[in-house]
């Protein structure tokens, strides 16, 4: 569908670097956007239809040539790729020109939801990193708190906070991504019902909001850290004026990244000299999306909370229970939250009374399930990550009866097996069921299950 854009916002973008009108206009009347997904590299890659070719600036990154039905695909749910715009996934060349990801690393993904940047994240950190998922609004939190699990990791936490909670946690994180709320220009040619929400009042309004943002998180970097600002607007005040303010502060640098020039980006500089990045649709094959890093020039080192609790841990019969039920090559430490047991990369557990002294855990590490004194009821993260224990029972289903699953129906998969078993799709997992002598039951949970049929 052509996107017909407003003469007030064509107009608001005459003079910006790398607009050119007639073949900006032209590819929003064309209409079609293109398709893009990322592997998750620590699953089992799927197979990728035919004509799929590699996003440049990604490590695992690919356009497709059409758009399948994703609800209906398996591996979808099991957590192998995520859908995202192909601009964003720039978001991983930030990272690695600017910060040293052979060491762990404390991120903070301030506007997370719905978890296409995290995941990102995720993929390209030491496994002994630790990535805190952050969402302001709590009805958002949910679908970020479902990527996060799909995805697998162990080293995650979810939080539903305010940008300005975390200034308790001052010098603390080593990089800072701030993707912040916007006017969304960028997207008018995948969501054309936008356009008629863009005005200058809410570029205004947007721009004062970013700066809130900013200023609330900017306290929780450590000296030397990275701030990692984009948005998905055009608008100069959103995108180079935003880095003018931020620069004016004195504690900031600005970082150059280098881009090759068949990528088709554009270097900009505002006013203060930082260097940003716009990615348009008629140069690139994505979205509109500008993004900068800053790095921060002052700080003095983190100070601990002088009065913390310890995470409470399973007694040693308990964690011997659970170690039939794990395999990890990262040292994992067991712990109680939420009547859950959970793990961390044993390196990260001293920093869990940390973060809930400034934050709302929604999850924190992996929900491995309840421990009771006649079961182990196993969630559903254990079954998505990449820590299951390969010698639990896992049973094969075919296409149709992996949807039936997914769906929340019973499915019979042939066995003689009793108990907790993992169920399969050519070979990656999708949940658990508890096989009975006359049925089975379906532990995929409720609020994911598809509803639609094909």
């Amino acid at each position: 569908m052509s996107t017909r854009l407003p003469k007030e916002f064509l107009s608001s973008l005459e003079g910006l670097p790398g607009y050119e009108a007639a073949a900006f206009e032209a590819i929003h009347s064309a209409g079609a956007a293109p398709t893009s997904i990322r592997i998750n590299p620590a699953k089992p890659p799927p197979i990728l239809p035919i004509g799929a070719t590699p996003i440049p600036w990604s490590s695992n990154g690919y356009y497709l040539q059409s758009r399948p039905s994703f609800t209906f695909d398996p591996l979808f749910h099991a957590g192998c790729y995520y859908v995202q715009e192909a601009s964003s996934m720039f978001l991983e060349q930030a990272l690695r020109q600017t910060t040293d990801l052979t060491r762990p690393q404390r991120i903070l993904d301030l506007c997370a939801a719905p978890g296409g940047k995290s995941t990102l994240l995720q993929s390209i950190i030491t496994p002994d990193s630790l990535l805190v998922s952050n969402e302001v609004i709590k009805n958002r939190v949910h679908i970020l708190q479902e990527n996060s699990i799909k995805w697998g990791a162990a080293n995650t936490v979810v939080t539903n906070n305010d940008p300005r909670d975390f200034q308790r946690l001052e010098n603390y994180f080593d990089v800072i991504v701030v993707d912040a709320p916007c006017s969304g220009s960028g997207l008018f040619r995948r969501e054309p019902e936008a356009v008629s929400e863009w005005s200058p009042d809410n570029v205004q309004l947007c721009w004062q909001r970013q700066q809130r943002i900013l200023a609330d998180c900017w306290p929780a970097l450590r000296r030397d850290g990275v701030l990692i600002y984009s948005t998905c607007s055009y608008s100069r005040e959103e995108d180079e004026d935003l880095l003018d303010w931020l620069m004016a502060r004195g504690d900031a640098e600005s970082c150059r990244l280098e881009i090759l020039r068949e990528w088709n980006i554009v270097e900009t500089t505002g006013r203060s000299g930082a260097f940003g990045y716009r990615f348009y649709p008629d140069k690139v094959k994505g979205e509109g999306f500008f993004i900068a890093v800053i790095r921060k020039k002052d700080g003095a080192a983190f100070t601990p909370p002088r009065k913390t609790s310890h995470p409470e841990r399973p007694g040693k019969k308990e964690q011997e229970a659970l170690r039939r039920w794990v395999a990890a090559a990262t040292p994992l430490a067991f712990f109680v939250h939420q009547d859950q047991v959970h793990a961390l990369p044993e390196n990260r557990l001293a920093e869990l009374p940390i973060l809930q002294s400034a934050c709302y855990l929604k999850e924190a590490g992996l929900s491995l399930g309840q421990l009771s004194a006649k079961d182990f009821i196993p969630d559903h993260s254990l079954a998505m990550s990449t820590i299951a224990h390969p010698e639990i029972p896992a049973l094969p289903l075919s296409r149709e009866q992996a949807l039936q699953y997914l769906r929340k129906e019973e499915v019979h998969p042939p066995t003689t097996h009793r108990g907790w078993a993992l169920v399969q799709y050519e070979g990656r997992n999708l949940g658990w069921i508890k096989v009975l002598p006359q049925r089975s039951n379906n532990y995929y949970p409720k609020e994911w299950r598809i509803l639609k049929r094909e």
